[in-house]
């Protein structure tokens, strides 16, 4: 098996320090860095440096979520294998977090949690970030960032929403057996009719 279970890039990537000023273009309007070159894999750069040093390669930007780092699922799925890894919509385009956000304990009633770090998932994913998801990697090896791999992630984790859709479906019918709920009705009834209460002299 060829597979790479973790590209070259991806610590560096997980590890560099973004939106810093460019120290060759500071003065410019976008001079922050906040892209990375997957074939350099060096530091981060601006805009001005990706069309004069890294034009022809491969290259993601990387952006900013509540001072966190995110990455545009869009991109980061060409070149990386992002299965299982918790993914949200932000200003109208899919992301997902570099790394691992701290957060309180998580509370009662909370279905989902990343495996490495405890966080509270909105859905049914294992990790909250790619971070996370690289040190399961490391520790277990039962996940990859393998684009060969994808495929079969992809259907096994398909396969395991459903289940769970259907296990929510039957929990929320056997909750209540046997009761029916009153139809709605938009009308409200009163009690009589309402009397003014008396002015006071």
């Amino acid at each position: 098996m060829d597979t790479i279970l973790v590209p070259p890039w991806l610590e560096s990537v997980l590890n560099t320090s973004f939106f810093n000023v460019c120290l060759i273009h500071g003065d410019a309007a976008r001079s922050e860095c906040n892209m990375f070159c997957l074939d350099c894999n060096c530091d981060a750069f601006c805009f001005y440096c990706r069309s004069s040093r890294h034009k022809d390669h491969q290259v993601i930007q990387i952006r900013r979520s509540s001072y966190h780092d995110v990455v545009r699922v869009a991109e980061i799925q060409k070149v990386l294998n992002i299965s299982g890894v918790q993914t949200y919509v932000i200003n109208s385009a899919r992301v997902l977090f570099l790394n691992e956000r701290p957060q309180p304990k998580s509370g009662k009633g909370v279905i989902h949690i990343c495996e490495i770090c405890g966080r509270s998932l909105l859905d049914p994913f294992r990790f909250c970030s790619l971070g996370c998801k690289l040190v399961r990697i490391k520790r277990n090896g039962d996940a990859s960032f393998g684009l060969d791999d994808r495929n079969n992630a992809m259907a096994m984790e398909g396969g395991s929403r459903q289940q769970e859709e259907k296990l929510r479906e039957g929990s929320q019918q056997d909750m209540y057996p046997g009761t029916h709920l009153p139809p709605t009705s938009n009308a409200r009834r009163r009690k009589g009719i309402p009397h003014r209460a008396p002015f006071g002299s």
